[in-house]
């Protein structure tokens, strides 16, 4: 397995990957979310690739408070198999050298396998609400 930046041919494999691993939402277009990330510190876009095929993904950014990791993933093929460790110690390596304190991360609450995996690698939990406000609709929301 290799770590590597995202490159634009990974696009169409790294969306099917998110929505084989439940991280897509019909709201919230995943393409537009690469496009946006390509233009804000693109190299902290990762790919895990096992025998030439995306098998991983973590998109993270460091704001020069905190740094955050979104769509961190897995192919359930390579689940348990020290991909998304070695993502997340590529993130926190790089976070690193930014001179980032910490890292938060949002996990949807009923998403007990990332919980777990989060707990795991030395994340714990803050006394902190997550609240959010879309400014760009990227698709209308289900009623």
């Amino acid at each position: 397995m290799i770590i590597r930046p995202f490159i634009d041919t990974d696009e169409d494999a790294v969306v099917a990957l998110w929505a084989e691993c439940g991280l897509t939402r019909a709201w919230n277009d995943p393409r537009h979310d690469i496009a946006r990330k390509l233009q804000v510190q693109r190299e902290l876009f990762l790919v895990a690739e096992a025998d030439g095929n995306v098998v991983g993904t973590a998109m993270a950014g460091y704001e020069g408070h905190r740094g955050w990791v979104n769509y961190l993933a897995v192919a359930p093929s390579h689940q348990g198999s020290g991909v998304g460790r070695g993502l997340m110690d590529e993130v926190e390596r790089l976070m690193l050298q930014r001179g980032c304190p910490k890292i938060n991360i949002q996990v949807r609450e009923d998403n007990v396998g990332a919980l777990k995996f989060y707990e795991a690698i030395g994340f714990v939990a803050d006394a902190s609400v997550s609240l959010g406000k879309r400014l760009i609709p990227d698709n209308p929301e289900p009623a």
